[in-house]
């Protein structure tokens, strides 16, 4: 039994009903000049299929001797994706991995039972001025796979499936859509696209997936009668067939879902968990600083600093 906590079988679904179920706006912070807009977890939706967190990162523009400095810090109980249209981060982990995450690249990270990581913009990066914009994902994982051993994968722009025609252009990021899968094993069943759309192009919602969800990232949409700007997630109900046109001056939007998560997720700072007792252990964990023999290490080249856990 697949858990969404906003479905209600004694609602009428189809066409006698909007097939919007929820409109999030983002809540916006500033990161010291750089915004940061995170549309999951939201009060309307903790999740949207297996993601339990989305944010946007940026626009933004650094000068020369900027960036962005995200200390080695834990996670548990899920994957990251760090998709990026403008910039270049630099990624390591306790696992040694060292990768430049760059446009257009997937860089898919499994926590599992405790990673450590760090994402920065650092030499090169900095010796010149830099765009940044991107997304952040985070997937929760099922309760089989939380204590899955860490891991991280790489995939190139040019090893992702792209679909084209009548004005769109599509890249599957994650899982599978549309008759075309990403060569990527996943925890559960999900999908993830970034579609460019030309004006008035529209794009139907894959219909074997029970959860859906849409983000503009630029322009405006169309749906069933109405009118979405940037910086907006759309949650369609399961079941429908549902398109989305693009404006009078084309649009880029983000396509996510999958199958809904085995129950809720309890979520503190960097940690997501099916339980509070996985939580607490994680925290314990973090806040022993055993990083020779604990559960958690420091990533290789980056082991000078670290961000504490918070107190609360």
């Amino acid at each position: 039994m697949s858990w969404n906590p906003a479905l209600d079988p004694s609602i009428p679904i189809g066409d006698q009903v909007d097939s919007i179920e929820t409109v999030i706006v983002p809540r916006a912070r500033d990161l010291g000049g750089f915004e940061v807009r995170r549309a999951l977890p939201s009060v309307e939706r903790q999740m949207v299929g297996p993601f339990i967190f989305f944010d946007q990162m940026g626009p933004a523009e650094f000068l020369t001797g900027e960036g962005i400095d995200v200390r080695p810090h834990p996670h548990i109980g899920l994957g990251t994706v760090t998709y990026l249209m403008k910039g270049r981060l630099h990624h390591r982990d306790s696992l040694g991995t060292d990768q430049w995450i760059e446009p257009g690249a997937v860089n898919w990270m499994l926590a599992g039972q405790g990673i450590t990581h760090s994402e920065r913009t650092d030499g090169a990066a900095r010796r010149a001025p830099l765009s940044m914009f991107g997304l952040q994902t985070w997937l929760a994982v099922p309760k089989a796979r939380e204590d899955d051993a860490a891991g991280f994968v790489h995939i190139g722009k040019a090893e992702l499936p792209e679909l084209e025609g009548e004005g769109k252009q599509v890249r599957l990021i994650l899982g599978q859509a549309w008759g075309e899968r990403m060569a990527l094993d996943m925890p559960s069943e999900v999908f993830y696209a970034d579609a460019v759309l030309a004006p008035g192009a529209a794009i139907p919602l894959p219909d074997d997936h029970e959860d859906r969800g849409v983000y503009v990232l630029t322009g405006e949409v169309t749906t069933g009668g109405q009118r979405f700007e940037a910086g907006r997630m759309l949650v369609f109900r399961p079941g429908d067939q549902v398109s989305v046109k693009a404006g009078a001056e084309g649009a880029r939007i983000m396509l996510l879902g999958g199958a809904t998560m085995d129950g809720p997720r309890y979520i503190w700072w960097n940690f997501v968990a099916s339980s509070k007792e996985r939580i607490e252990a994680a925290k314990e964990a973090w806040r022993a600083g055993d990083w020779a023999h604990g559960r958690f290490r420091l990533p290789p080249g980056d082991e000078a600093e670290f961000i504490p856990a918070p107190e609360r």
